[in-house]
């Protein structure tokens, strides 16, 4: 529970992936799936599957802080993190028998801000 709003950090998680999406969808990308987790434990998380006109698959964390301290929202995507999106990016592209050209994003919101990071980090 955030002391400050009195929001669960879920409630502020999921406010924050539906900013995120508005924003995106705004932007012209359309939704392919939300919060693809991949089966049993240490697998990964993917907060929104979008896909661009192109047809680029685009995979992006969402990460909100309420301010720019302690690195603000960029900041908490550590390698660890990464690693754990590019493992689930891999199993959701099992599905696909041609896998379409991919990115890794992420959107960063601190307060108010949207900061949208287009090819935030790759897989490598």
């Amino acid at each position: 529970m955030d002391a400050a709003s009195g929001r669960s950090t879920r409630s502020l998680g999921q406010a924050a992936e539906d900013k995120a999406l508005n924003h995106l969808l705004r932007a012209g990308l359309t939704l392919v799936e939300r919060n693809y987790r991949t089966p049993g434990r240490g697998g990964g998380e993917i907060d929104l599957i979008m896909r661009e006109a192109g047809g680029t698959l685009v995979f992006v964390e969402v990460r909100s802080r309420g301010g720019s301290g302690f690195g603000g929202a960029g900041g908490s995507i550590g390698v660890t993190k990464r690693r754990r999106i590019v493992f689930a990016a891999q199993h959701y592209l099992l599905r696909w028998p041609a896998p379409p050209p991919c990115r890794f994003d992420a959107v960063l919101i601190e307060g108010e801000r949207v900061d949208w990071l287009r090819a935030a980090f790759d897989a490598g």
